[in-house]
């Protein structure tokens, strides 16, 4: 047998077993990541803030409550004391489509805003005189993700048992950008806490930026019609 015959030991693979674990463990963790990321950017992105189901359930709940008669005399009576979490209108506005219909309930804690739009507290019902503030998910998939698409002019609906009130804008919403603690929106008259309201106003507000900050978008309405049911 020649030298080169001469058989030798196999070197060790680099690393070995060792190399190969922590190999797979990085795989893993790249996958485990990537997962996250994909989840988190559905969340964000895709998943409605509002599920569609219960916007269809809550809204064919409030109008048949409606065909069945009021439960309490007077306008204002059917709005002014409502529980909280409770359906009190439908809001709608054209210029984002016909499908745009989400339910106004009292309330701007997280359950409401979860399955509708908030009505603020303490503020005017629709179309009494003052500011009927309310308030929803932006975002991406919230039901007012889409509010910088408006402008000075565009019009929203407030449906209610009695009518339907029609507020049209006075600003561009994507140029009214405020902090969470400026309640002066929602003020009868906003800004101005020393006047008496004198007209029948809306304001919306909705969160500014993708990720959790303090920074709000801000839509502000005068009445201008109102047809009676």
């Amino acid at each position: 047998m020649t030298a080169d015959a001469t058989p030798r030991r196999a070197l060790p693979e680099k690393g070995g077993r060792r190399g190969r674990g922590l190999t797979l463990a990085g795989v893993v963790l790249l996958l485990l990541g990537l997962g996250a990321l994909g989840w988190s950017g559905y969340e964000l992105f895709w998943k409605p803030s509002v599920d569609p189901a219960v916007t269809t359930s809550l809204t064919a709940e409030l109008r048949q409550e409606w065909q069945a008669g009021p439960t309490a005399s007077g306008k204002e009576a059917e709005v002014a004391r409502p529980m909280p979490g409770e359906a009190v209108a439908l809001l709608r506005v054209p210029k984002l489509g016909e499908s745009f219909e989400h339910v106004v309930l009292a309330g701007t804690d997280g359950t409401s805003l979860d399955r509708g739009i908030g009505w603020y507290e303490g503020t005017s019902a629709p179309g009494e005189v003052g500011n009927f503030a309310v308030s929803g998910r932006g975002v991406v998939t919230g039901p007012l993700a889409r509010i910088t698409d408006l402008v000075a002019g565009d019009q929203v609906l407030v449906e209610t048992r009695e009518a339907v009130y029609t507020y049209e804008l006075t600003n561009n919403p994507a140029e009214t950008i405020v902090k969470d603690t400026d309640t002066w929106v929602i003020q009868p008259v906003p800004g101005k806490p020393e006047v008496r309201p004198t007209e029948s106003l809306i304001t919306l507000t909705t969160s500014h930026d993708l990720i959790r900050t303090d920074a709000r978008t801000v839509a502000f309405g005068t009445l201008v019609s109102t047809q009676d049911k």
